[in-house]
């Protein structure tokens, strides 16, 4: 009836279509609509229908969804693949939470973490609606981990680790990962600190950790700028060059040595891989 309405006024077509179509899709055999006026109204609608209702901290609970959020949710991610829309989940959800403060007068509880909590959701969805396309939900979350709230951009880094994992160097590089996330954990927990910090160079002794220690600010920086470009075969690609200096300092040296120095450096040098390799996905996120 909107869309009659707007009609009768003097609306122009597309107005009235968006008016009539923004509350599509209703359900999972409902079409997306496609005209920009359209899809805009309907993005608009259930991203301010999700922010308000977290801002105010009213999420689904359990089976209870009085506000049907989760279809709202579910809409947002047909909206944006279904029209191949480039856009921001966590700048939409955040700007929208603070219009809704604004509104309200004043801050909420929830306020802070509405664009987490959001993302979370959103990220839920998601997993959702590709398992039946046979998308792994463990995958899904190893991106959405590295802040990668753009669903066009996720779905494609999505495919190019999935490719990457069942390739030969792919697999093994993961266990590499979890083998030096597992040990530089437990040291940190016994430790009672963090080697986040960078390798010292004059403790570099033996050859194997040199060459890891070169390779990783190296193959990390153009890792980095391939994901920024969204060219993400490619940044497996580089990735992929890891394995062999990884797998010969696992080889060639003893990381929990008795000298106290060479132990911490060697533990920054496995920090490093991780952090190296989160640059893409979480790792640790991945199953199997």
């Amino acid at each position: 009836m909107g869309r009659h309405y707007a009609l009768h006024d003097g609306e122009v077509k597309g107005v009235a279509n968006a008016i009539a179509e923004h509350y599509k899709p209703l359900g999972p055999n409902d079409t997306c609509p496609s005209a920009p006026d359209s899809v805009v109204a309907a993005l608009a609608e259930r991203i301010d229908t999700l922010a308000a209702f977290f801002a105010i901290g009213e999420p689904p609970t359990g089976s209870r969804d009085p506000y049907a959020l989760r279809r709202a949710a579910i809409g947002i991610v047909r909206l944006v693949l279904e029209n191949n829309i480039r856009l921001s989940l966590g700048q939409s959800f955040a700007l929208g939470a603070v219009a809704v403060v604004q509104q309200l007068g004043g801050g909420t509880p929830e306020q802070g973490s509405v664009k987490d909590l959001l993302l979370h959701f959103i990220a839920d969805r998601v997993k959702v609606h590709l398992r039946d396309q046979g998308v792994r939900h463990d995958l899904i979350a190893a991106v959405f981990a590295v802040d990668e709230d753009d669903l066009v951009r996720l779905l494609a880094r999505v495919d190019a680790l999935g490719k990457f994992l069942q390739s030969e160097d792919g697999a093994n590089l993961l266990t590499a990962y979890r083998r030096a996330a597992n040990i530089v954990a437990i040291e940190e927990r016994r430790d009672h600190r963090s080697y986040d910090d960078e390798p010292d160079w004059t403790h570099l002794l033996e050859p194997a950790e040199n060459t890891l220690a070169r390779a990783l600010p190296e193959i990390g920086g153009v890792v980095g700028e391939a994901v920024i470009r969204g060219r993400f075969d490619q940044a497996m690609s580089w990735l992929a060059t890891l394995r062999r200096p990884v797998d010969e300092f696992f080889a060639k040296v003893t990381v929990n040595t008795d000298a106290p120095t060479l132990r911490e450096n060697r533990l920054r040098l496995l920090s490093r891989i991780r952090a190296t390799m989160n640059r893409v996905a979480d790792f640790s996120q991945i199953e199997g």
